[in-house]
């Protein structure tokens, strides 16, 4: 009986150091596959943030996606307007630098001309010479023979006419300039209209209601703003330009007539 409960004994003293013994390598393994992940883990969610800030919109894209919100109608009458508007604008800004010339320069080539090769001479100079200014020395130069006073009354109605052509096609920049936050505010009156509608039609008062109308309301203002910003910038500097032009074109002519009046007195 003794020797029975020893054979037990020492079979499970055996059977549990192969437990043991078995165990042991798993729990090895088990430790090093966690070391192998948890890298892993760490990486995928320090990841995370990144491919969530990828997610988002660029500018263009989020422009884009509120043009869109905001409707076709509108927002394309509006978006017109700024095309219009960028062109007229551009056109008259290559013209106007087109038209600039050194006055100084002009008037002093007019005024040697006229002393070593007499009127002819200058009024080739003003030929090879672009812009109002020089047009303008053409024409009083033409009426040189005739008297001073058909000089001047040429050079003003001349000056006249180079005007017209300088402020050409400006007032339709003004024109979108206006029309654009006006169409942007039709929009905001028509996405309000729409979204009492749907209260009407309802029947009660849900935020999902009337959150569309009101955001469609609110882009139609903003795009409409952001239109006539960009060309009220172009717009300033155009008139600043034709300003600055007309003066030169004012103080050209009277030195033409200065200089008439003494080659006529050298004369």
């Amino acid at each position: 009986m003794k020797r029975l409960f020893s054979i037990l004994a020492i079979a499970a003293v055996m059977t549990f150091g192969n437990l043991q013994a078995s165990t042991a390598p798993a729990q090895l393994l088990t430790a090093n596959v966690q070391l192998l992940i948890a890298p892993l883990t760490t990486t995928t969610i320090q990841e995370a943030p990144e491919s969530a800030d990828a997610e988002e919109l660029s500018f263009h894209q989020e422009l884009k996606k509120r043009f869109i919100e905001g409707g076709p109608g509108f927002m394309g009458i509006v978006l017109l307007c700024l095309i219009l508007g960028l062109a007229i604008a551009i056109e008259r800004i290559i013209f106007l630098n087109l038209s600039t010339t050194n006055t100084k320069k002009l008037q002093q080539n007019v005024e040697d001309a006229l002393h070593s090769g007499g009127v002819e001479a200058a009024k080739e100079v003003c030929r090879n010479t672009k812009g109002p200014v020089a047009s303008i020395y053409y024409q009083g130069l033409d009426r040189a023979d005739e008297s001073i006073d058909a000089a001047e009354k040429a050079v003003v109605a001349y000056g006249g006419v180079q005007m017209g052509q300088l402020e050409k096609n400006v007032s339709w920049v003004s024109l979108f300039i206006a029309l654009a936050p006006m169409l942007g505010f039709m929009g905001t009156v028509i996405g309000m209209i729409q979204a009492f509608d749907k209260i009407e039609a309802a029947g009660d008062m849900q935020p999902s209601l009337v959150a569309g109308g009101i955001k469609v309301a609110l882009l139609t203002t903003v795009f409409g703003l952001i239109v006539a910003i960009i060309l009220q910038i172009f717009y300033n500097y155009i008139v600043a330009k034709i300003d600055r032009i007309v003066n030169d074109m004012e103080d050209a002519s009277i030195t033409l007539i200065d200089m008439l009046v003494a080659y006529k007195n050298k004369k």
